[in-house]
């Protein structure tokens, strides 16, 4: 039974400018305490209320100094994150999303001839979508929209503080699908040949382990983890046996869910080695918008229609398993527990509890880079490509917290 779930409201690489030389020590961490200081006025609901009202705007225009080297770092492959997670959110949107012109104009001011009027979609994809939830072309369309604003926002962020800004232009070499309702366009992610880790099911709902101390997790889709398997169909002849579509549309609905986990761990990863309380505020609520993300999609894959099907052009087998029956099912597997399951945090001497996991920071970015490069996004990319991100990622991982500017 389905549970339905209110959702509230190119550049070289090199040192960013304008930034400060960060502490080469590692420091004490000293106590940060903020107070807001006011009157009184009513009772406990209107003060809360007010705090929400007016700390817009008292502190919405506040800025400054310039980056250091790591916030600049951490916030550059960022920047490069999302700009990824457009390119695919835009092929899902396509397809998929609701089709009036909002989306397609924003991205048509990012991007250099991107066509500025919706695709009309894919039919059979739109169709296909719904046993996974009537609100899914809603659903795609939004988190489309919500990446492409985050990149835009970063990298605004980082010039308006001198820092140099990322572009990954040169490299939309990947080529469309062909099938009706995608666009003609130059890639960066490539989303017909996905090996999808679906283990963050089983992650999400174990009670006694946590990836930050070594624990691995088994996968909900197996199949989906081997081979290599279309999210998007690659031309119309992927329509003629409309079980291997659904399966497509199956895949990309665990897809969804694998990309936006991984922003819920990546940006409270890199918030640890921030120096700026700025920057920690931006990672800080770009990172909950991530987490909305990845609650609604685990939410929707749970009610991929059970099937088998073999690619009928590469013959790779998948197979959807009914997921509330054995060897999942039960009260921890349920596919309508989309809230996560306590489970150890910190220390084993500690109590359980509910958590995003993982979030230890070690090798936050290339571990991020790693494992989207595994899911298949990157397979036809060239080696400049490639270098160019993990350049991002280790001057990201490289950061350290300098206490100095707390």
């Amino acid at each position: 039974m389905k549970k339905r779930t209110v959702h509230a409201g190119g550049s070289s690489g090199a040192p960013p400018v304008a930034t400060k030389e960060e502490n080469p020590s590692e420091r004490g961490v000293a106590n940060r305490r903020s107070f807001m200081k006011g009157t009184l006025v009513a009772g406990a609901a209107a003060v809360g209320a007010g705090i929400l009202a007016n700390a817009p705007f008292a502190f919405a225009e506040k800025t400054s100094g310039a980056l250091t080297k790591g916030d600049a770092a951490i916030l550059r492959f960022l920047a490069a994150a999302e700009i990824i997670e457009s390119d695919l959110w835009l092929q899902y949107q396509e397809l998929g999303g609701v089709q009036d012109d909002e989306v397609a104009k924003l991205a048509s001011q990012l991007i250099p001839g991107y066509p500025a009027a919706a695709t009309g979609g894919n039919p059979q994809y739109l169709n296909d979508l719904l046993p996974l939830d009537s609100d899914m072309s809603q659903y795609i369309h939004d988190n489309t929209e919500d990446e492409l604003t985050h990149e835009v926002f970063i990298n605004e962020y980082l010039a308006s503080k001198g820092a140099e800004k990322v572009n990954l232009d040169r490299f939309r070499t990947l080529p469309s699908s062909k099938a009706t309702g995608a666009n003609q366009f130059g890639r960066l992610t490539n989303l017909m040949k996905l090996t999808v880790d679906t283990s963050f099911w089983t992650r999400y709902r174990s009670r006694n382990k946590n990836p930050d101390f070594g624990d691995t997790f088994p996968q909900a889709i197996p199949t989906l983890a081997v081979g290599q398997h279309p999210a998007i169909p690659r031309t119309d002849n992927d329509a003629k046996d409309a079980n291997f579509f659904q399966a497509i549309v199956n895949t990309a609905g665990f897809h969804f869910a694998f990309i936006e986990q991984g922003g819920s761990s990546l940006y409270p990863m890199l918030a640890q080695r921030v120096s700026s309380v700025e920057v920690l505020r931006i990672l800080l609520s770009i990172g909950g918008t991530e987490i909305a993300h990845f609650q609604t999609w685990q939410d929707k894959a749970g009610n991929a229609p059970p099937l088998e099907v073999v690619d009928p052009v590469t013959g790779v087998k998948v197979t959807f398993p009914d997921l509330n029956s054995p060897p999942f099912g039960g009260e921890d597997f349920q596919t309508n527990l989309i809230m996560p399951e306590p489970t150890v945090f910190l220390s084993k001497k500690l109590p359980a509890c509910s958590i995003i996991r993982p979030t230890a920071t070690e090798g936050a970015a290339m571990g991020a880079l790693s494992a989207l490069t595994a899911d298949g996004l990157f397979i036809g990319q060239s080696p400049a490509f490639f270098s160019f991100l993990r350049q991002l990622a280790e001057e990201a991982d490289a950061a350290k917290r300098d206490h100095r500017q707390e």
